[in-house]
């Protein structure tokens, strides 16, 4: 390890250091606008340095090249943006607020390791970092029946991923003898001797693993209920940042093990794909639990990523990329509103809790709205341009049966998302209870629903500069 090799990982210091300063600070004496202030401080300085870091090769675990800091800077922006949500959400309630952001630092950390692990030991010392922290705060407010149980679920599905993650690298070691992604690749083209016998049932453990952690059908039997049970910021950060940090990984793994490549692998994803595209949708129209809601539409997102994953190349590629993007602004915008008004006792969680809220806080409505379109792909949002760019993607390579699905389900998509919509503009009856005043910190979560609203306003109507960012990231995995 050289001084170089150091500042190439310069975010990553960045970050792990903040943690390390936050517990300190808390020992020393709890002060929630402490931790809270180094937290943004540690992520900001984290955000800034991956400007200056070189890109290389670091041992065989870690790669530092553009597309692992281009995915340093939306994981980090992304968790800047769930600390200040948080700040007023905490705020509210009683008991100890520091620890969250030290779990919150950590997760981040195990998340970024995701995004620049090109080997096997570093892709489960990453995940298992990000993990530990999810179990924490996933239960943080533990006094409460819904945060623990939904703590104790993912707690143990995610101890049973793991195992089969972990089964299924030892059967690929076993067969290739590396785990280093690119000498895979290599190992791949060059033998006629592989043992089919050992690397495909190793390669469908490998994909039950990252399956779960990015909730696809048939692994997302926890998602409604963790996201129901989570704090509201929580569940912001586990469907944004925990699934961005593993869809990164899982996008280098394709593309360079050629993995990506392979016949039976491609034909497990499609499958993945169509019954997480119904199946999210399709669930959601029963529901009248908005974080429920959004959770099988965070099924059906990923199912729509993953079409873009088995076009594979550049194209593909660049589709994942944009489509994540614009997937962390509408996901983390929509959780900022039911952070926002959330109120001390429960999360603003009921499709009631929303009716008629137009009348009361037309601004957060008007944005909510925007939100809501975007993930229901209407023009002129960021969502409606990451499905054309899929569907351009699937259409150069012929993937016609998928872009059908992809475009049905989403039609389907549009119903339940009008529900909340239609909610909203409903006039409240006669009698109905006035909403809760804002809490005095929540500029804070304003300002951050703000900045979202307009990059989502500027992604669909000007997406040319972040194209050609993605353009320049990605051509460093093929």
């Amino acid at each position: 390890m050289t001084a170089v090799d150091l500042l190439a990982l310069l975010p990553l210091l960045m970050v792990a250091v903040t943690a390390v300063v936050v517990l300190g600070a808390v020992a020393a004496g709890r002060n929630h606008a402490v931790a809270f202030g180094l937290t943004l401080a540690g992520l900001a300085a984290g955000f800034g340095s991956i400007f200056f870091v070189p890109m290389r090769q670091v041992t065989a675990l870690l790669v530092i090249d553009r597309y692992a800091l281009f995915f340093f800077g939306l994981i980090l922006a992304a968790s800047f943006a769930v600390a200040l949500l948080a700040y007023g959400y905490l705020e509210k309630r009683e008991g100890n607020k520091e620890e969250f952001y030290i779990l919150l630092l950590v997760a981040t950390l195990g998340a970024m390791v995701l995004a620049a692990s090109s080997h096997f030991a570093s892709l489960f010392l990453g995940l298992e970092v990000l993990s530990v922290a999810l179990y924490a705060l996933i239960a943080y407010f533990g006094d409460r029946p819904l945060p623990l149980e939904a703590g104790v679920k993912y707690l143990v599905l995610a101890a049973s991923s793991s195992a089969f993650l972990v089964f299924g690298i030892a059967l690929v070691y076993a067969d290739l003898g590396t785990m280093d992604f690119r000498q895979m690749a290599h190992l791949l083209a060059i033998r006629a001797d592989l043992n089919l016998g050992l690397l495909l049932p190793g390669t469908a453990m490998i994909v039950t693993g990252i399956g779960f952690k990015l909730a696809l059908v048939p692994f997302h039997m926890w998602t409604p209920d963790v996201y129901q049970g989570a704090p509201a910021p929580v569940t912001a950060f586990v469907a944004t940042v925990s699934k961005g940090g593993m869809f990164a990984l899982l996008l280098r793994y394709f593309t360079q093990t050629g993995m990506g490549q392979f016949a039976p692998l491609l034909l497990v994803v499609s499958i993945i794909a169509i019954a997480s595209m119904f199946t999210g949708n399709l669930l959601a129209l029963f529901e009248n639990n908005v974080k429920r809601i959004l959770a099988y539409s965070s099924i059906a997102h990923m199912g729509y990523l993953l079409v873009a994953l088995e076009v594979g190349g550049a194209l593909g590629a660049n589709a994942v990329v944009f489509y994540l993007m614009a997937y962390f602004v509408m996901t983390l915008g929509a959780f900022a509103v039911v952070t926002l008004l959330s109120g001390q006792q429960r999360d603003a969680d009921q499709l009631e809790d929303y009716r008629g809220l137009f009348w009361q806080r037309p601004g957060i409505a008007l944005a909510f709205t925007a939100m809501l379109f975007s993930l229901a792909g209407i023009p002129l949002t960021a969502g409606f341009l990451g499905k054309f760019y899929i569907v351009a993607a699937g259409a150069a390579v012929g993937s016609w049966a998928l872009i059908l699905i992809l475009v049905i389900t989403s039609t389907i998509g549009l119903f339940y998302y009008l529900r909340i919509v239609t909610a909203m503009y409903q006039r409240p009856a006669e009698g109905a209870l006035a909403l809760e005043p804002l809490p005095r910190r929540a500029p804070a979560a304003i300002l951050v629903l703000a900045v979202l609203l307009v990059v989502l306003v500027w992604l669909g109507v000007y997406p040319t500069a972040l194209v050609n960012v993605i353009q320049s990231a990605t051509r460093s995995l093929i």
